[in-house]
């Protein structure tokens, strides 16, 4: 009783440590209960239970945007910063008690990634401020929504959901994002939407993106995609060329993928399909006119009708222009006449020919020009074996170097030319299918034998005569040669070089070789042709005749041998 009479200094500091909270079980950096006192200048008074009360402004009462509702007598919690200031005053803090509140709930809903409310109220460099009831968050730009946004202020300062990404409590961090609730509702919404739609289904969209391979059509809150292909029969080569966005568009359901929740949409699928018929409305021979679309290394694309093609091979572009680009022959926009070659409307194919259209440079030149005539033409091109020679209607010629010049031999006639030079020759034959024409130039030389002369038909040598031959060339398919020393040029086929196939072998005779051969014929341009095997045939059948026959008992040995020593 003494003690409890007269406190000692000890008794009074406790109780003074008590009555401020002191460092056992203290009041600051808690959160306390206090009760609202008066309400001054936008400024609250309240009573924590401590020696002194505290101010905190007005302003932290209210939500961002709104008024602070609060009364006298009201019971509130703050948060303690410290006991007592220079002004004798208890520094509190409502911001601060609720951040901490805000922050014990906040770390429960991220560990059970739930879906948190807060209110979008300030802008920061790359995003904006979230209020998460006290705890602010950090909103990426990138994370407002599903697509960008150019204007946010319609969606500030109203309550939202969020979803928090990341937060660190120590450094003060929480990263929320709104996109990640709009894409998991509109991934609801599209499950059960999905449902609703069925393969074939004519459905109205609105175009919401458009790439090089196609457009992205918003079917109500699901995406499906139009691919290219699928725009129209007719050639696109960018969606842009039939719609754009924003534009509402009727489309069919092609196909649906459930699993992966992928539509694939058509238009085309709408229009009657022009390849129907196709077969009877453009039939083979048919002469059309069409536009060029497309060209190609192997050919041109022409468009008959809008959504029917067909292609123009590089083979069929040109009589007389070969191994060149179809760029270089048509371009695109071109009109052109064209001719239905071949149909498959399976396929969706139609092969033309733009060559076929006009007529044949072979057929009107030979018309022009019979064999016998005289033409007059540029030195193309100079080969081993002879010259080529640019003539009327944009065709070539070729003079064998055995019909250059008399006298000489072909390696030599041909270094009398050069590319470039005008020469004259004359027809010896035209080919149409295999599109040649034979020239010669010798036979127009003054006193060259005469085509035709005689039985002869060439040079003064007659069918079924023999002659003493020169072997001008050797060829894979026989020797080029000469009767004479200065006589005509013709040629001994491969087969006609001797009975026995190893005698067959060009390869065993020597350019300047001298030999006997028999006149079997002429070609059409008179030039004769020799043969060894006919000679050696007719030799044993006159062996046979004189010196026995085939019921003698002579053998054919026996026979030849016996013609040998009257030769000789």
């Amino acid at each position: 009783m003494a003690s409890t009479a007269n406190p000692t200094r000890d008794d009074f500091a406790a109780l003074l440590n008590e009555s401020l909270g002191g460092a056992d079980g203290g009041f600051e950096g808690r959160v306390v209960k206090g009760t609202v006192t008066a309400i001054e200048n936008d400024m609250v008074v309240i009573d924590v239970g401590l020696k002194s009360e505290g101010r905190v402004a007005l302003r932290e009462f209210a939500a961002p945007g709104q008024k602070a509702e609060l009364s006298v007598g009201d019971e509130v919690e703050v948060y303690v910063d410290r006991v007592e200031n220079s002004n004798g005053e208890a520094m509190l803090s409502r911001d601060r008690a609720r951040r901490e509140a805000a922050w014990d709930k906040l770390e429960s809903e991220f560990s059970e990634n739930a879906r948190v409310e807060g209110v979008i109220f300030g802008r920061v460099k790359g995003g904006f401020t979230v209020d998460l009831d006290g705890a602010v968050a950090f909103l990426p730009g990138s994370q407002v929504d599903i697509r960008p946004v150019r204007d946010v202020t319609p969606l500030m300062d109203i309550p939202q959901p969020f979803q928090i990404l990341k937060m660190d409590r120590r450094r003060g961090n929480i990263v929320v994002s709104r996109r990640a609730i709009l894409e998991e509702t509109r991934a609801e919404q599209r499950s059960g939407l999905i449902q609703t739609l069925a393969e074939g289904q004519i459905i109205d969209g609105v175009v919401k993106n458009i790439t090089d391979y196609g457009a992205f059509v918003d079917l109500g809150g699901i995406d499906g995609l139009l691919h290219v292909t699928d725009l129209s029969y007719k050639r696109i080569n960018h969606p842009s060329e039939m719609i754009g966005i924003g534009d509402t568009v009727k489309v069919q359901i092609i196909r649906i993928n459930r699993d992966t929740q992928r539509i694939s949409l058509g238009m085309k699928q709408l229009e009657s399909d022009p390849w129907e018929g196709a077969s009877a409305k453009y039939p083979v021979g048919a002469k059309l006119s069409g536009r060029v679309t497309n060209i190609t290394e192997y050919g041109a694309f022409v468009e008959l009708e809008p959504g029917i093609e067909g292609l123009v091979h590089v083979s069929e572009m040109s009589w007389t222009k070969k191994n060149v680009h179809p760029g270089k022959i048509v371009s695109t926009s071109q009109e052109v006449d064209v001719i239905v070659l071949e149909v498959d409307a399976d396929k969706r194919r139609i092969s033309l020919g733009l060559k076929q259209a006009i007529s044949n440079p072979w057929d009107s030149f030979a018309e022009r020009h019979p064999v016998g005539s005289t033409v007059e033409g540029e030195v193309k091109n100079a080969t081993e074996f002879g010259l080529f020679i640019g003539l009327d209607g944009d065709v070539d010629g070729m003079v064998h170097m055995s019909d250059i010049a008399w006298g000489i031999s072909g390696e030599d006639a041909l270094n009398l030319h050069r590319k470039g030079e005008m020469v004259t020759a004359i027809v010896l034959d035209v080919d149409v299918e295999k599109e040649r024409i034979s020239l010669g130039m010798k036979q127009l030389e003054k006193g060259a034998p005469a085509a035709g002369a005689g039985r002869s038909g060439g040079a003064g040598v007659n069918k079924n005569e023999t002659v003493t031959v020169t072997v001008l060339e050797v060829r894979d398919g026989g020797l080029e040669v000469q009767a004479g020393d200065d006589g005509v040029t013709g040629f001994i086929k491969r087969s006609d070089l001797g009975r026995d196939r190893d005698e067959q072998r060009p390869d065993r005779f020597q350019v300047g070789q001298k030999f006997d051969a028999l006149v079997i014929g002429f070609d059409r341009s008179k030039k004769p042709n020799f043969s060894v095997k006919a000679l050696q045939i007719a030799e044993e059948k006159a062996a046979v005749a004189q010196y026995g026959s085939s019921d003698s008992g002579a053998s054919l040995g026996d026979i030849l041998g016996e013609a040998l020593k009257a030769k000789n």
